[in-house]
């Protein structure tokens, strides 16, 4: 087989130059590791990864029948594999800046790649000791790292990956022997200050007033993560930008609500829904809130889930159609509907807003005023999940 890597590549994989071009956006990244972008990249072809990433993702196309998360998890589990190739030793310079580029191991890497190379002054015998003042040679070998060795390697294997869709299935193990991430919880590993609470299911119920948010009907049903657990921090979110607002909430069912001034002059109350006694660690408790403006005039563009806790579980609807776990939000609209409702998951702001293709699974029907979905999969520590609308043009 002949393997062109100058010009066009065979069956659509980019040259060398735009693979680098891919792993260095990756690199920059500050809101999350490179798999999320990878997915992204394959469920939005219009979207600002898929534009970047396209060399990296378009060969999975070869695994026919593989879902948007397995494909990911081959190209991802490819870049592992060659970065674990390079350097002769665990002390290697390259390998050890290609690591901490791509948030590669458990280590709770930094957001931004110069404080994620600055985090390599503390590895022993990598960088001499003492270690470096600056990060120079960090990007130094970062550089030579990625064009002398790591992306003409991956070149070269998309080439060959892309006419053979059964040769990545060793990348996909290999990516999923690498998480690290307790799935049990269907998590990531949460941030320090997430709520210690696990949602086994989460149902969210949204009634419009023209494009605002008039009322929010929440049902929790959560596990205790920690003994003493003795209520759930509720925040209410409105409009374009998401900022916190003062919206009332009310206490339904298995809590009560206390109020506190917010941490800084100027914030929103903070709402917490108290339960009648503590939990002990793996207690499971159901409560129900309701948040409720009135005159809402904040114009949404989404229903959105921040998953500030230990995560939620994977949908499950039985025979009758009822959600009996995961995260299910529903939206009643009056006689303002938007032109088309679609699902996200885990991504940023501005690829949420990008309308998915005519005939992509996430777009919603929007039936007798009601749109709805269940999530199928787990909902991670740290990310965010809704539903997004377009209304018509005015």
């Amino acid at each position: 087989m002949t393997i062109q890597l100058e010009g066009e590549c065979l069956d659509g994989t980019r040259p060398v130059a735009a693979v680098e071009a891919a792993l260095r956006w990756l690199a920059v990244r500050k809101d999350g590791r490179p798999l999320r972008f990878l997915r992204y990249a394959i469920e939005d072809p219009a979207s600002e990864s898929a534009a970047v990433l396209g060399c990296l993702v378009r060969p999975t196309a070869s695994m026919t029948t593989a879902a948007p998360e397995v494909r990911a998890l081959a190209v991802w589990g490819l870049i592992l594999d060659e970065v674990a190739r390079i350097g002769s030793t665990a002390e290697s310079r390259r390998r050890n800046t290609l690591s901490a580029a791509f948030r590669i191991g458990e280590r709770q890497w930094k957001s931004t790649l110069d404080d994620r190379f600055g985090q390599l002054r503390d590895v022993r015998g990598v960088f001499g000791d003492p270690p470096p003042t600056t990060t120079t040679p960090m990007h130094k070998a970062w550089r030579r790292a990625v064009s002398d060795k790591l992306a003409p390697c991956l070149a070269t294997n998309l080439a060959i990956l892309a006419v053979d869709g059964e040769a990545w299935r060793p990348y996909v193990e290999i990516a999923r022997a690498a998480s690290s991430e307790p799935r049990s919880s269907g998590g990531r590993t949460p941030s320090g200050g997430a709520q210690p609470v696990f949602l086994e299911r989460l149902l969210v119920a949204v009634e419009m007033r023209r494009r605002a948010a008039h009322r929010r009907l929440t049902v929790r049903n959560i596990v205790a993560r920690e003994d003493g657990v003795g209520g759930y921090m509720a925040r209410a979110l409105t409009g374009w930008t998401d900022d916190l607002a003062s919206i009332p909430v009310k206490a339904i069912f298995g809590c009560h609500v206390e109020t506190s001034p917010g941490v800084q002059p100027g914030d929103p109350m903070i709402v917490d829904l108290r339960f009648p006694r503590p939990l002990r660690k793996g207690e499971r408790h159901e409560f129900i809130s309701l948040a409720c403006e009135e005159d809402p005039d904040e114009e949404r563009y989404w229903i959105n889930v921040d998953v500030d806790h230990h995560g939620i579980a994977p949908g499950v609807v039985d025979g009758e159609g009822k959600v009996t776990g995961g995260l299910s939000i529903s939206i009643t609209f009056d006689d303002c509907v938007p032109e088309a409702c679609w699902w996200y998951a885990e991504q940023t702001d501005y690829e949420r807003l990008v309308r998915p293709p005519a005939g992509d699974r996430r777009l919603l029907e929007i039936r007798r005023g009601v749109v709805e979905h269940t999530f199928l999969g787990p909902c991670h520590p740290r990310e965010e999940y809704g539903i997004a609308f377009r209304w018509p043009q005015s």
